[in-house]
């Protein structure tokens, strides 16, 4: 069986944020066992699995992205939209775009310390759409 669900996420600020809860009350009753796939559909945010508990992992996320892909290099050609247009493209390339989680016992089977991450990298945001599809 496969089940396909929308969400449309409210704007967040630039960084790292927690979208778990979020994501499965899109999704609803999960199945005994099988795969959530989260798909976002933007090419300047990604979705990743990481600590859910401390907040200090977050920032330096942020931080360390920022280091990687800094704004304002002369050698960046799009930058129609602003300093952190080209750096969100290469930073959401470094993250990707979708994460997969496999169900188990009608929960997903993440590790104790893990949480779905909205990685947002433009600091002003849209609302950003997600595609999630059950498969069991």
């Amino acid at each position: 069986m496969t089940k396909q669900s929308f969400l449309t996420l409210p704007v967040f600020k630039k960084g790292f944020h927690i979208i778990t809860d979020e994501v499965l009350k899109a999704v609803g009753t999960l199945p005994d066992a099988g795969l959530l796939h989260v798909f976002i559909l933007h090419t300047s945010a990604g979705l990743a699995v990481n600590e859910n508990a401390d907040q200090t992992v977050r920032h330096d996320m942020d931080r360390s992205f920022d280091e990687l892909a800094p704004e304002n290099q002369p050698f960046y050609q799009h930058t129609v939209e602003g300093p952190d247009d080209m750096p969100a493209h290469i930073k959401s390339l470094l993250v990707g775009s979708s994460v997969t989680i496999p169900i188990t016992n009608g929960k997903l089977n993440l590790g104790t310390w893990q949480g779905i991450y909205l990685c947002e990298f433009r600091k002003n945001a849209t609302p950003r759409k997600l595609v999630m599809t059950v498969l069991s």
